[in-house]
């Protein structure tokens, strides 16, 4: 509870290899009442993680897709109709952040009470094109060219290699000793502008004005379509910081440079100073390796969900995309080019 606000976390789910690093911050944070669990994928081993986590931790509460079909980001609009909560802040976290400032929760949960005006707040967000965008405007992140602000942008969005620079800059100079402080920028409204909702606070009473309805793409509609409807803002927190791992087209380049080991070797460390964030961790990771050791087996659990039909045309595209994909990875070499000026 924070100022007789109930807090509600919540993650579209997922993929229990970034959740690693996500769940101990949210089930050490006492400002945190529920933690929904959007379960939003047809993988079985990562839908018995889930079970596992919901079973030790009474604050995690498992929420099935409302229609029962499964269809990656087009089903996760159904999802909202739930947070409609009177008195409730709702604090929705993609399942790929795989960093938290220390006192995440209490800052921007403070910062949503303190700013009632704006539709969604969001913290600023290591990998996010316009949270990149307003590290550059600001001169706390230096690029090699003026790039500017858009949503899909070439190089802040989709480049694998941008992604790269940015969580390496991040990881070596930012993250040691804290000194990601100096980053802190202020508060920054954004209007008519989509941006990937990483990380977003919203009051329940606002999306209960429509029911939590929302057609189509939810990044679209919330960030742009429902605010420029009811003439609001939304608005980073540029003073709470969070990272978030990748968007599709860049996470096979950061595989291969193994970004996420360097997150994770970074925060064992840093949980292992804190007894309660040390057992938590502990106790996930215990859950991972059971459930790696009977994998074979799971797998074979039936998923309580459809999947929706993928047409025809859509399948060949897949499988061109993949061919695509494999052709670069055999080609793949060290890009020289540098988007980041250190």
């Amino acid at each position: 509870m924070y100022n007789n606000y109930k807090i509600v976390c919540n993650t579209a789910a997922g993929r229990r290899r970034y959740m690693q690093y996500l769940l101990p911050p949210i089930l050490a944070s006492d400002i945190i009442d529920r933690y929904d669990i959007w379960i939003n994928t047809v993988d079985a081993c990562d839908i018995e993680f889930f079970k596992l986590i919901a079973q030790k931790y009474p604050k995690v509460n498992l929420v099935w897709q409302p229609d029962g079909i499964v269809d990656g980001i087009n089903s996760i609009n159904a999802f909202y109709r739930a947070c409609v909560e009177e008195n409730t802040i709702y604090l929705k976290m993609d399942d790929d952040i795989i960093w938290t400032e220390p006192d995440f929760f209490e800052k921007m949960v403070a910062f949503r009470v303190n700013n009632p005006g704006y539709f969604l707040v969001s913290p600023m967000v290591i990998n996010n094109a316009l949270s990149s965008y307003i590290l550059q405007i600001t001169g706390k992140l230096k690029l090699s060219k003026y790039m500017n602000a858009r949503a899909n942008h070439s190089i802040l969005w989709r480049s694998g290699e941008f992604a790269f620079e940015l969580h390496d800059w991040f990881l070596k100079t930012q993250l040691p000793d804290a000194r990601y402080r100096q980053l802190y920028c202020g508060k920054r409204p954004i209007a008519m502008n989509r941006f990937s909702i990483n990380s977003i606070l919203w009051f329940g009473k606002d999306m209960k004005e429509f029911n939590g309805i929302i057609p189509g793409d939810d990044e679209e509609y919330l960030s742009c379509i429902k605010p420029t409807e009811l003439g609001l803002t939304n608005c980073f927190n540029g003073d709470t910081i969070v990272s978030h791992f990748s968007f599709y087209s860049q996470r096979e380049y950061l595989d291969r440079e193994n970004i996420l080991e360097r997150y994770g070797k970074h925060l064992h460390h840093e949980w292992s100073k804190i007894p309660k964030m040390e057992q938590i961790d502990k106790t996930v990771q215990a859950i991972l390796n059971d459930i790696e050791s009977k994998k074979s087996e799971i797998i074979q659990n039936p998923v309580p969900y459809k999947t929706a039909p993928v047409p025809t045309k859509k399948q060949w595209e897949l499988k061109f995309k993949q061919f695509t994909r494999m052709l670069k990875h055999r080609k793949y070499k060290p890009n020289n080019t540098k988007h980041i000026v250190v």
